[in-house]
């Protein structure tokens, strides 16, 4: 990748600009700190992968700008490319990637951005962590490949190697292995299962000839017992029949006896109604005398309730008009009795109501007084109004003043207080630096600790996965054994042992080889379980220590977090030691003016100003709150005038009112009482009169119309006896004609009903001479229910049976099938294993990675005898041996050494440790140039130069025009004034107001 141009908006601290790598090889990218040196620079890689320093996107953003836009224009592999990042507040991220054509630029801009940063990076072969690592020694960073793992490092030179294709060949071979893997272990699990089928073939034939044999003989005696129970059937039905003509014959027994009783209380019955009937006959005479009696006196009672309907009808016209009379004078009684108490009530308010107007003259003198007292009050109220809203501003003018004057106070308190605690804090400043050092040191500690713990944690991951490791070993292990077994449990008679694999039977000494080996592997596993097992628990016991030891160092680094936090505190304290003195001499001067002021009333002058003026107005207007106070309680005490005024207003018109009612009331109460006298000539009376005479002339008694009554009452039951004595007449013949035909069925029914004894009886005797067969046709029966249960079993497990043999030839068939898939797949599992392992980390690219060492440690120790002097080397160790020292670990460590030996890489001071990590940068970046088919063209060195004296210097400045012939560009960055005079082009960045700016100058 070589620059040709960049072009900034907004980014940062840039407002706008456009830097032109045209003819820059080697160039020095000089200015202060904070000018935006690093800001140029690091827009590069933003533009070309999203990637920046600030933690919110919105933050690259120049302050008070919408937008942030960078492009940049470089060349790839001979083709020209130019890619625009644009940036808008509170909104997502566009990206355009172009190509330069003849015709100008073409868009090769993927769908979203995340597509197009992809594309970006498969087109330069190189992503943001491999550029940060190899190309863009960034400030601050430099040491970031140094301070990476083994493993990481080794990823970091993979992915600068373009390894990463390996990976996948390595996943996608992977991902086949297990596929066939997953095909093969369902397989294997159904060819057990369908050997395990297979095994029960022979037993299978065996319990189906046997169960058709007994089929045969059972059903031979099912066909003799069936013979014996139709006989007994026979004799049991004879029997039943009896039983049936028994039970007949009883039904038709009762039914004559109950016929025969029937008739004979009917011949009961007929006897006594010809009987009764006899008897009304003989009483007949007195029976028809009676009745012409009942009917003489029916007619008497008709006659008197006709007289007591006319005699009621009169009574109750009478009644009707003598209630009208009298509630016609009752009415007018009332009236007069109200009328005499409301003339008597009007007479009552007349004499209050004059009581009420005597006091007229006094009440309209007071009514006078009080209209000039209220005249008077409107008056200083009008006053009032005038001087309230100057007296209201009165009050908040001497407010603020009282309020000014305390805020005068309070800050006088304040001083004093801060100026106390200054000089407290001044005193104990020896102290608060032995805290932070003591801290410090504290922290460097914990810091320790909490590495320590981060390898204790890291060796517990490891050690359970192991654990898993060995438990999925030792499950296997359990499969196999329990295979073994089963193969053993097929071998156990030698006569009808077949082999487990091809199901072929075995002779005597093929037997014995075959068990003897699968016994031989048996142990052999058994052996490996047993193994596993104590590896386990020597492993359980590591992680019980690792787990106690973690939580030792987790109670230990508990208080990290808090010895942090004071550590910062206390650094904020020792910063203001030195403005403590200023602050007490600058609050001293500020607390005399305050005390001067306080003394001269010298404090808002403007508002005592307002208040004078305030206080001259009121004068002028000369209102008195005492005089207002006095008119007001007048104006109280006499508003009671104004009620009694009204209330005299309302009792004249009151009066009035009353005598009009009476004058009403009077001529009422005259009119009534004429018409009270003239009631006793009315012609209500005449009526009543005449009424009175019709009930004479009726002549109705109530006392014989009851005797009548009661007479009629006892002869009722003659009635009945007369229509008796009708029926009983009618009755005679026919009653006597049923009495003797009854007497005839009675006779012939008692000699059917003989008959049918007999019968019953002879049956009966015929029933107990034959024998009970019913235990034995129960017993038969139960023995063939049994015998089709039993043969219903045999059927359902003959038809199972001989299905199962049907599907084993179809399993037999399956197996040899299954078994040649089976082989098929092992084989192109193992070959795609093999890839698998021959394409990952420990295979091609551990090997390239191995090639290339040699190379980049040559190169490293080149730069770096350059640079130190030939004081300082390195070497790059691939494996080490592993704590039981019987195993060699892949690893990637760097070992340093100068003239007093090999040391750890923190033990080295900042300006060794720069020159060590550019020895190893740039050796990567070199290597990387040469390689063919990496488009890394561009180093760019960021600070740092500050860690080296003058000789160091010079020496980086060597190295760096040594490997300029492989780079295109190669652009460093300092801010030290004479460094930058070793490059013949420069880069000056300075900042103003406008932000920063470029200049190029050679």
């Amino acid at each position: 990748m070589v620059p040709k141009r960049l072009r900034l908006q907004n980014f940062l601290s840039y407002q706008e600009v456009v830097l032109d790598f045209s003819g820059l090889h080697v160039a020095c990218v000089c200015g202060p700190n904070g000018a935006g040196k690093s800001s140029l620079l690091e827009a590069i890689a933003w533009c070309i992968w999203g990637q920046s320093r600030v933690s919110a996107e919105d933050d690259i953003i120049r302050q008070g700008s919408l937008e942030a836009q960078v492009s940049f224009y470089f060349e790839q592999g001979g083709q020209s490319y130019r890619i625009i990042r644009t940036r808008r507040r509170q909104q997502n991220s566009s990206l355009e990637f172009q190509i330069e054509t003849a015709t100008g630029f073409r868009s090769l801009t993927q769908k979203g951005v995340r597509t197009t940063q992809q594309y970006i990076s498969q087109q330069l072969k190189i992503d943001y962590e491999t550029f940060v690592n190899a190309a863009y020694l960034r400030q601050g960073r430099a040491d970031e490949f140094m301070l990476k793992r083994p493993a990481e490092r080794k990823q970091v030179l993979a992915d600068l190697l373009g390894l990463d294709h390996y990976d996948r060949l390595a996943e996608q071979a992977k991902a086949q292995a297990k596929d066939y893997k997953a095909q093969i272990q369902p397989i294997a699990l159904f060819l057990a299962q369908l050997s395990a089928q297979l095994d029960t073939r022979l037993a299978t034939r065996q319990d189906y000839e046997r169960l058709q044999a007994e089929a045969e003989a059972a059903k031979v005696e099912q066909k003799q017992q069936k013979c014996r129970l139709n006989k007994l059937v026979k004799q049991q039905e004879k029997k039943r029949h009896h039983r049936q003509q028994i039970a007949l014959l009883e039904q038709e027994q009762r039914y004559q006896q109950s016929i025969l009783g029937r008739t004979s209380s009917s011949l009961e019955q007929a006897r006594a109604q010809l009987s009764n009937i006899e008897q009304v006959l003989k009483n007949a005479t007195e029976t028809r005398q009676q009745y012409t009696h009942l009917e003489a006196l029916r007619q008497q009672e008709e006659e008197q309730s006709e007289q007591f309907q006319r005699y009621q009808r009169i009574q109750s016209e009478r009644l009707r008009y003598q209630q009208q009379h009298n509630q016609q004078q009752q009415t007018r009684q009332i009236r007069l009795a109200q009328l005499e108490a409301q003339l008597h009530e009007l007479t009552q308010q007349e004499k209050s109501l004059g009581k009420t107007l005597e006091k007229k003259a006094d009440i309209s003198h007071r009514l006078e007084t009080l209209k000039a007292a209220k005249k008077q009050l409107r008056q200083f109220d009008a006053t009032q109004a005038r001087s309230a809203p100057l007296r209201q501003r009165c009050q908040q003018l001497q407010g603020q003043i009282a309020q000014a004057k305390t805020r005068l106070a309070t800050r006088i308190e304040e001083l004093d207080s801060r100026q106390a605690q200054i000089v407290t804090q001044q005193a104990r400043a020896p102290q608060l630096a032995e805290s932070a050092t003591e801290i410090s040191h504290r922290l460097a500690y914990l810091e320790q600790r909490k590495a320590y713990q981060e390898a204790v944690r890291e060796k517990g991951v490891e050690r359970r996965s192991f654990m898993a490791r060995l438990r999925e070993s030792q499950r296997n292990c359990e499969v196999e054994l329990n295979k073994f077994d089963q193969m053993l449990a097929l071998l156990e008679d030698p006569d009808t042992a077949h082999c487990p694999l091809c199901a072929q039977t075995l002779n005597g000494g093929t037997w014995q080889k075959l068990r003897d080996r699968l016994q031989e592997q048996r142990e052999d596993v058994q052996n490996q379980i047993w193994a596993t097992r104590e590896q386990l628990a020597v492993s359980e016991s590591e992680i019980q220590v690792l787990r106690q030891e973690y939580r030792v160092l987790e109670a230990e680094l508990a208080s990290y977090s808090s010895f942090l936090e004071e550590k910062g505190q206390l650094k904020e304290k020792l910063a203001s030691v030195d403005t403590w003195q200023g602050q007490l001499e600058a609050m001293g001067t500020e607390r005399l003016q305050l005390e001067r002021c306080l003394q001269e009333n010298d404090y808002a002058a403007e508002v005592q100003g307002e208040l004078q003026q305030i206080e001259k107005q009121l004068a002028e207007i000369s209102y008195d709150d005492r005089d207002h106070a006095l008119v007001r309680s007048q104006v109280e005490r006499l508003r009671w005038s104004e009620l009694k005024y009204s209330e005299i207003k309302q009792a004249e018109r009151r009066l009035r009112q009353i005598q009009s009612q009476r004058s009403q009331l009077e001529t009422e109460s005259q009119s009534i009482q004429a018409a009270v006298k003239a009631a006793r000539h009315h012609p209500n009376a005449k009526a009543l009169a005449e009424l009175d005479h019709q009930l004479t002339v009726t002549r109705y008694s109530l006392t014989e119309h009851n005797q009548i009554r009661d007479k009629l009452k006892q002869s009722k039951q003659w009635e009945k006896h007369y229509q008796q004595l009708q029926q009983a007449q009618t009755q005679q013949s026919e009653v006597a004609s049923k009495v003797s035909q009854l007497s005839a069925d009675y006779k012939a029914q008692s000699a059917e009903l003989e008959k049918i004894t007999k019968k019953v009886t002879a049956f009966t005797q015929q029933l107990s001479r034959l024998p009970d067969v019913t235990s034995d046709i129960e017993a038969l029966q139960l023995w063939l229910d049994r015998y089709r249960e039993s043969r219903d079993r045999q059927l359902s497990t003959l038809g199972r049976l001989q299905q199962q043999l049907s599907q084993l030839d179809i399993v037999q068939v399956q197996h040899q099938e299954q078994q040649k898939k089976l082989a098929d797949l092992q084989h192109s599992y193992l070959v795609y294993k093999s890839l698998s392992d021959a394409f990952g980390r420990n295979g091609i690219q551990a090997l390239m990675i191995e090639n290339l060492l040699p190379q980049l440690e040559a190169t490293t120790n080149q730069i770096l005898g350059r640079l130190s002097h030939y004081q300082l080397h390195v070497r790059f160790v691939t494996q080490r041996t592993g704590r039981n020292k019987k195993k060699l670990i892949d690893t990637l460590d760097i070992l340093i050494a100068d003239a007093k030996g090999t040391r750890p890489y923190e033990t080295y001071s900042g300006g060794e440790a720069f020159r060590v990590n550019f020895a190893i940068r740039l050796a990567i970046a070199r290597l990387l140039a040469l390689r063919s088919g990496t488009a890394l063209q561009m180093l760019i060195v960021d600070e740092g130069f500050g860690t080296q004296d003058s000789a160091g210097c010079e020496r980086l400045i060597a190295a760096i025009e040594a490997i300029a012939p492989d780079f295109a560009c190669i652009l460093t960055i300092t801010h030290m004034p004479h460094f930058r005079e070793a490059f013949q082009t420069r880069i000056d960045v300075y900042k103003d107001n406008d932000g920063s700016h470029i200049l190029i100058s050679e």
